[in-house]
């Protein structure tokens, strides 16, 4: 008996069980993080989430929620964005009548991110509710790294030529407790290492007084554009609500509602496409396309990462076997985005990572000039 319900349990659990397949384009090993500085288009990820049985056929009338978090934080090796690290990217639950969700999202670091997917019927019972959590691997851009090593290599020289200066032979004269030349190296590291500092927490608090400066200026010009994101036509009414300001770490509630002005009831037949771009760029943040649930509403919770102003559009079209048909409806708002400089710890790393490549290489000069000078003795 004890074999027989050993047996039946070991078979249960290696039966299939539903599970969701994530698919993008590009491919996942073909994904880099964002470029701010890039001069080239950005594109966003074509994330596709597929709700599937334990047969592996695509569980129909679903509700699909998905949560993207970022990589962890790594306070020795920080990315662009460290405020970002460790936190909710996005997080929003819509409706997949033929079991699929696909959303466009820029990925903004390195790392590994993970995508908590959980999928539940509409009608109840319809088959038992699950979730998984996938696990999605951005590498770094190899421009980086190409980077990082010309201005490893342009310190470790200036460091060596620096040690190879020390270590030459010492010519103090009296009352002097170090050569004149090695006093003067001495005096321009400080110097150089004291302006360091100052222009990398100074230039990081000018920044971020430069964000908030045209923000406010921005929030007074255009006050009917915040108050006002609402369309009607067609007897239908389309209702943007939310947090219409953010900060850089946290994510923002934003919401779209379709009503009928006549009845007051929730309008499910139609296709919202929303896309979210910074105010200033042509690259797009965040987009989906779908129905509304029941309620005829759309709730998404999504970071700004970026720091500058974004603007969310939505559009509003009938679906091809609805009995309404009309034109599309559009609102927009603007989200103002405050930008958080990043930590303190950090840029005192950063520092200290260049700082050490440097003595490095003096330590290496240094070594390679009191080496020759024995020789020369010897010879």
């Amino acid at each position: 008996m004890m074999s027989i319900l050993f047996y039946g349990w070991v078979g249960f659990s290696q039966s299939p069980q539903p599970t969701v397949r994530l698919t993008s384009a590009p491919p996942i090993s073909q994904i880099l993080p964002f470029e701010a500085e890039s001069t080239t288009h950005l594109s966003p990820v074509s994330l596709k989430l597929q709700a599937l049985d334990a047969a592996g056929i695509p569980l129909e009338n679903a509700r699909i929620a998905l949560t993207i978090l970022t990589p962890p934080k790594n306070p020795w090796f920080t990315t662009d964005f460290p405020i970002v690290e460790g936190t909710k990217l996005l997080d929003i639950e819509a409706v997949a009548a033929k079991g699929e969700l696909q959303i466009q999202q820029m990925l903004p670091i390195r790392g590994n991110y993970q995508l908590l997917a959980k999928v539940t019927p509409i009608a109840p019972n319809a088959f038992t509710p699950f979730q998984q959590t996938l696990t999605l691997s951005v590498p770094e851009n190899g421009v980086k790294y190409r980077n990082f090593w010309i201005l490893a290599a342009i310190l470790l020289v200036i460091g060596l030529g620096g040690g190879l200066v020390i270590g030459g032979k010492p010519k103090i004269q009296a009352g002097e407790i170090a050569p004149e030349r090695v006093r003067l190296l001495l005096s321009g590291a400080i110097i150089i290492a004291i302006a360091a500092l100052l222009f990398v927490n100074v230039s990081a608090e000018i920044a971020q007084s430069e964000m908030s400066m045209p923000m406010s200026h921005m929030m007074e010009s255009k006050p009917t554009e915040k108050t006002s994101p609402i369309a009607q036509s067609q007897g239908l009414e389309v209702r943007l609500s939310g947090d219409f300001s953010a900060t850089v770490g946290t994510t923002a509630n934003l919401q779209v509602q379709v009503t009928d002005t006549k009845t007051n009831q929730p309008v499910t037949d139609v296709l919202l496409n929303i896309k979210v771009t910074p105010a200033e760029d042509e690259w797009i943040a965040f987009a989906y396309k779908g129905a509304p649930d029941a309620a005829g509403k759309l709730r998404w919770q999504e970071q700004f990462f970026d720091g500058a102003p974004h603007k969310v559009e939505v559009e509003v079209s009938p679906q091809l076997n609805a009995a309404r048909q009309f034109p599309p409806i559009q609102v927009s708002q603007t989200i103002e985005v405050e930008g958080v400089a990043p930590p303190l710890s950090v840029r005192l790393t950063v520092l200290a990572y260049l700082t050490g490549i440097v003595v490095a290489g003096m330590a290496i000069g240094f070594g390679l000039q009191r080496r020759l000078l024995g020789r020369w003795r010897l010879t």
